[in-house]
């Protein structure tokens, strides 16, 4: 089955930085476009950022561009997302998510069926 596990959240000041990561299992992790999420109190899911399989391309939501980046390594199934200039907007929970398939879209538009249980980021003054 599917897992998706996140970890790193916390709490930060405003302008700080966090990584988080996401250890997948499951799946041919290599195949797979991957994707980070967030849902802000009170607000709907948005996507934040997607990455290739290969790691080549990367993707993110205007509202991360320039402040995010998004990689992965292949050999440790595991996801990365380093936060920097962090905003009180920013605070929220922070979700992976994959395709059911290798060649799905890979955008932070798209569709994602498999979720993990999310982590959880608090950017105060």
């Amino acid at each position: 089955a599917v897992q998706l596990v996140e970890s790193g959240g916390g709490s930060v000041q405003a302008g700080g930085s966090l990584r988080l990561s996401c250890v997948a299992s499951g799946f041919t992790f290599n195949r797979r476009c991957m994707a980070w999420f967030r849902q802000a109190p009170g607000k709907e899911r948005e996507g934040v950022a997607t990455i290739s399989p290969s790691g080549s391309t990367a993707n993110f939501a205007d509202s991360v561009r320039g402040r995010f980046t998004i990689s992965r390594d292949n050999a440790k199934n595991t996801l990365y997302l380093q936060l920097t200039s962090l905003k009180l907007e920013d605070t929220g929970i922070y979700y992976c998510a994959t395709h059911d398939f290798a060649g799905g879209v890979c955008r932070p538009s798209a569709s994602f069926p498999y979720w993990g249980q999310g982590t959880q980021v608090t950017v105060s003054t």
